[in-house]
């Protein structure tokens, strides 16, 4: 999939949904739990198995990010599946340090 920004993607294996905030250029296989993600408009419900090695769990209003491929998701809807873009398990962004005030 070449995913969009501004695009809703959900998981068909539990109830986790993001916003895609940036997007590569390239095609990725983007996962949580283990299965693909549809788009949010597309999915109806809890529709497949996932992998039991890959339910860590998202946080809500936590950004996910690969910045060597260069996507960085939203969590709008959290539940038990991790996130992955081919195959690597995705961490959450840092927050960017504030310059000092002296």
């Amino acid at each position: 999939m070449k995913p969009k920004v501004g695009q809703t993607l959900a998981s068909t294996v539990d109830a986790t949904t993001v916003i895609v905030i940036r997007a590569p250029e390239v095609e990725v296989s983007l996962t949580c739990g283990g299965t693909d993600m549809a788009d949010a408009k597309a999915v109806e419900g809890v529709t497949g198995s996932p992998d039991p090695a890959q339910m860590e769990g998202t946080r809500l209003g936590k950004r996910y990010a690969d910045d060597d491929l260069g996507i960085e998701l939203l969590v709008t809807k959290s539940g038990q599946g991790t996130l992955a873009v081919n195959g690597a398990l995705l961490g959450i962004k840092g927050a960017k340090p504030l310059p000092a005030s002296d």
